[in-house]
């Protein structure tokens, strides 16, 4: 496409949208209908010129007059209440539920990772003591030790949201990295599943695997399948760098990035809820089985809200992307 030629057969149409534009709510009738229809028409000079021969400044202009006619012909819309119900009935667990093809296989392959490196200490003494001194790992693993006073170390509101600040972290990093063709996140992944699996080992080795699984499963089952819908979804991202499909790579990486960022929002709450199990839960006085059993009653929750919910919300259309309204204008691609 001649860039020059394509501005100069289409600049009167431009100016008159921003002549329109400057009026404000001071349109006839026939002004009003002339507005809708240069607002259609420029939307789609600025998909034309974004996907062919784009110019920083006249896509700039132009992005600007879609905005604005956009804003004109919809009308200014204001975030609500009821799009914060609208997300966490809706957008939220449909995002979950049609990314599940990407974070349940991450948590079944993370989980074995996980059980294999826990076995392998385990089994081998010699690889334990390359892990630290005998009297270091009696101090780790004994009753009363630091695998079991961590959970109690600090005030349990303090150390609730300590817990949650670092989970989300370390989910939103998942999400944001995963734009690096996903490697950052496996590693991410494997430093998780490492850690948890040094853990697993030398509490088995102590003959007191029973009191670790009492420790973790508690959180560890909503903490953990958070981290991992956040890894799949990293995961997912960045495989749209490879394959965007039958949409311009723009476009794909636009409306995953758009839901990733919504997943970010989502899990951000569901690590909060994990946090105050593993603040007030774990360490508590409570039986092991109720300390477990409000675990994966919590757990339960979420995959009941994520199946329920998010399928039926999935099936109905939602994606957990903005609403159309909301989104850049954008021409179809053939596939």
């Amino acid at each position: 496409m001649d860039l020059d030629v394509f501005v100069t057969a289409h600049r009167a149409e431009w100016d008159r949208l921003e002549q329109l534009l400057g009026r404000g709510r001071r349109l006839t009738g026939e002004e009003a209908d002339e507005l809708v229809t240069l607002y259609q028409r420029t939307a789609t000079h600025l998909s034309l010129i974004q996907s062919s021969t784009p110019d920083p400044q006249l896509t700039g202009r132009l992005t600007q007059l879609v905005a604005r006619a956009r804003a004109a012909v919809t009308g200014a819309r204001r975030s609500s209440w009821r799009d914060a119900a609208h997300f966490f009935t809706a957008g939220f667990p449909a995002a979950v539920y049609r990314s599940r093809r990407w974070w349940i296989p991450t948590a079944v392959l993370s989980v074995a990772v996980g059980a294999l490196i826990g076995w392998w200490i385990a089994a081998h003494p010699e690889v334990q003591a390359s892990i630290a001194a005998p009297d270091e790992l009696k101090a780790l693993t004994a009753p009363g030790g630091q695998y079991e006073t961590y959970y109690s170390s600090h005030p349990a509101a303090s150390f609730a949201a300590q817990v949650w600040t670092n989970n989300a972290q370390a989910a939103a990093m998942c999400l944001v990295l995963g734009a690096f063709l996903g490697l950052p996140v496996l590693w991410i992944l494997f430093l998780n599943m490492a850690n948890l699996g040094v853990g697993l080992g030398l509490m088995t080795s102590a003959g007191r695997l029973d009191v670790f699984l009492g420790l973790i499963l508690p959180h560890g089952l909503l903490e953990l399948t958070a981290v991992f819908v956040a890894a799949g979804t990293g995961l997912k991202l960045g495989w749209t760098v490879i394959d965007p499909g039958p949409r311009t790579r723009r476009a794909a990486l636009a409306e995953q990035g758009r839901a990733a960022l919504g997943m970010a929002i989502g899990l951000a709450f569901v690590l909060f809820v994990s946090g105050l199990i593993e603040g007030f839960v774990t360490p508590s006085g409570l039986p092991t089985w109720a300390r477990i059993a409000i675990g994966v009653a919590a757990e339960a929750a979420f995959l009941v809200y994520v199946y329920v919910l998010g399928g039926r919300a999935a099936r109905a259309g939602e994606t957990g992307d903005l609403e159309a309204a909301d989104r850049s204008a954008s021409l179809p691609t053939a596939a």
